[in-house]
C-alpha cells in the first residue's frame, strides 16, 4: 500500500472561535464539536479536517511546543466564481479574520484572496477567472 494523504490536523487555542470561523467557510462540522477535546469534519471526497486543542496535544506529548511563525499551514478553497472570492473574504474578515491580501486577479488566471485563521493559519479563495 502506499501512504494516502488521508487528513489535515490543525491545534487551536480557542476551539470554538476555530470551529465558528471553517463553518462559515461551509464546512460540516457536528453541532456539538465545541464540547469535545478533538473534532473532525469528513469534506467533500473523503479527505478529513481535525482539530485538536492545545491542552489534548499537550496530553499526548507534555514537551510539545507549538511552532513558531504564522502561517504554518495554508488551506485553499475554491469558490464558485470570483464574486464567491470577494464575498467570503468581507465575511469572514468582518466576522473577524485576519485579510493578508484583498481579492485580487492574479497572473495565473485566478481571483485570489488570502487570510489568516484565528490561529494563524493561512486561508486562500480562489476561482477561475472569466
Amino acid at each position: 500500500m502506499t501512504a494516502q494523504l488521508d487528513c489535515i490536523g490543525l491545534v487551536t487555542t480557542d476551539l470554538a472561535t476555530s470551529l465558528a470561523f471553517y463553518r462559515s467557510l461551509g464546512l460540516a462540522v457536528p453541532a456539538d464539536a465545541e464540547t469535545q477535546p478533538h473534532v473532525e469534519a469528513t469534506l467533500p471526497g473523503g479527505m478529513r479536517l481535525m482539530w485538536d486543542t492545545l491542552d489534548v496535544v499537550r496530553s499526548m506529548d507534555p514537551d510539545w511546543t507549538a511552532p513558531s511563525g504564522s502561517p504554518r499551514i495554508a488551506l485553499a478553497f475554491r469558490c464558485a466564481d470570483p464574486a464567491e472570492v470577494d464575498a467570503t473574504y468581507r465575511r469572514l474578515v468582518g466576522a473577524g479574520g485576519r485579510g493578508v491580501r484583498e481579492p485580487f486577479d492574479a497572473p495565473w488566471g485566478q481571483r485570489y484572496a488570502s487570510l489568516l485563521d484565528p490561529d494563524g493559519n493561512g486561508i486562500d479563495l480562489y476561482a477561475a477567472l472569466g
